[in-house]
């Protein structure tokens, strides 16, 4: 099998990171991950995180920019990133009013084409991570194929986070094929439920306050990779079919878990798998 990177997105662990952050990535070095991808800094500066990330001996593959930030401040974010060597911004989630089907939805399409030119001229990628409300049609394709469809892929690249594809009734490893050539890295997330059951977005919420806890179904859960329903093998080798670098894990809950025993998890699996 082709050689991949293991990432892990530190918003697994983010009540561990917002306590101690160079701690937390020295852990995820211990358990044998090549680098991380952030959700925000947890309150240190870019110039801080790059001094933790040389300690710990990680890189920082990518990190999640709300959209409203990148919105707000285009250079400032590109700048941060640069400090800090990460070469892949995504925009991870889309409020109501910014969704398919909404009229802020072209604006969202105009500003990712603003701003991933500025990306690219300072050597960085701009991708877009999905959940599953871009699995709706818009004029007969669903959201988020039109997204893509509507950016140069020079300016916008995927970020296929696999959950949200299963959870959506599409097969992973055949959507990631579909983007052969534009899908650096993917998102590596399992779980056991359907659609029907769990509203998911109880677990989560969009700017990471909230763990969820006082979620009262337990229908939809979310597992280490490899414990869930996903068909792990299938997406690692869809993913380095079309070129993917790293493969990035998430898991927004633990329950019985810490998140560095689920972190273990599922990096044993990927190295198993030959990663």
């Amino acid at each position: 099998m082709k050689k991949a990177l293991i990432g892990y997105q530190v918003y697994s662990a983010r009540e561990e990171a917002s306590k101690d952050l160079l701690g937390t990535l020295k852990q995820l070095k211990a358990l044998g991950y090549d680098g991380v991808e952030f959700a925000g800094f947890y309150g240190h500066t870019a110039e801080e995180v790059k001094e933790m990330l040389d300690e710990a001996g990680l890189v920082a593959f990518s990190d999640h920019v709300p959209f409203a930030l990148i919105e707000k401040d285009m250079f400032g974010v590109i700048r941060d990133h640069l400090t800090i060597g990460c070469k892949y911004i995504a925009v991870p989630y889309l409020e109501e009013a910014h969704r398919p089907g909404q009229p802020g939805f072209a604006d969202v399409i105009r500003t990712i084409v603003k701003f991933g030119r500025l990306c690219r001229e300072a050597g960085i990628q701009l991708l877009y991570h999905n959940h599953d409300f871009e699995f709706q049609k818009i004029s007969g394709m669903y959201a988020l194929d039109f997204l893509y469809a509507a950016v140069d892929p020079e300016f916008l690249k995927t970020e296929i986070d696999t959950c949200w594809v299963n959870y959506s009734g599409e097969n992973p490893a055949d959507y990631i094929r579909k983007y052969a050539g534009r899908a650096p890295i993917v998102h590596m997330k399992d779980f056991v439920g359907s659609r029907g059951g769990t509203q998911p977005y109880a677990l989560i919420k969009a700017d990471g306050s909230d763990d969820g806890k006082n979620s009262e179904s337990t229908t939809f859960e979310f597992r280490p990779v490899g414990y869930g329903c996903q068909d792990v093998k299938s997406i690692v080798e869809a993913g380095l079919d079309a070129g993917a670098f790293c493969f990035v894990v998430e898991q927004d809950q633990w329950y019985d878990r810490t998140p560095f025993e689920a972190a273990k998890m599922s990096v044993d699996t990927l190295r198993k798998l030959g990663l």
